[in-house]
């Protein structure tokens, strides 16, 4: 099995930290844009796309911060992030995304996380 790389994301956004961290870090928040269902037990979410169920686990978060998912059919190793962050320079808040994918497939996932992430900045009134 080929080794999967991790590559991060930005996107501005034009939300408070606490209003994004509801958005990345609750089912209702979820559901508002990266899942068709969204529900959360015993800190694994399940998400529902088209009839179809994957499971991730919380693996680490901080309130406002960030909250860090592992897919439960992934490796160990492996996980996918949501990230809130300052720009120091111009005060904006910075939505980082980290995951893995493997190398060929990088620009793909890219591409359908900036779909993804637009989905959200419309849904919070961002775009």
């Amino acid at each position: 099995m080929t080794k999967r790389i991790q590559y991060t994301l930005e996107y501005p956004v034009r939300c408070s930290p606490g209003i994004l961290y509801e958005f990345l870090a609750t089912p209702a928040g979820l559901q508002e844009w990266f899942a068709d269902k969204v529900d959360l037990r015993d800190n694994v979410f399940s998400f529902s796309w088209n009839g179809s169920e994957e499971k991730a686990v919380i693996v680490e978060q901080k309130p406002e911060e960030y909250i860090r998912l592992r897919w439960l059919n992934s490796q160990k190793d492996e996980y996918f992030e949501f990230r809130i962050q300052k720009s120091e320079v111009t005060n904006e808040t910075i939505l980082v995304v980290k995951d893995f994918a493997d190398k060929k497939e990088i620009a793909d996932q890219s591409r359908l996380w900036d779909y993804q992430v637009k989905e959200l900045l419309h849904r919070i009134g961002s775009l």
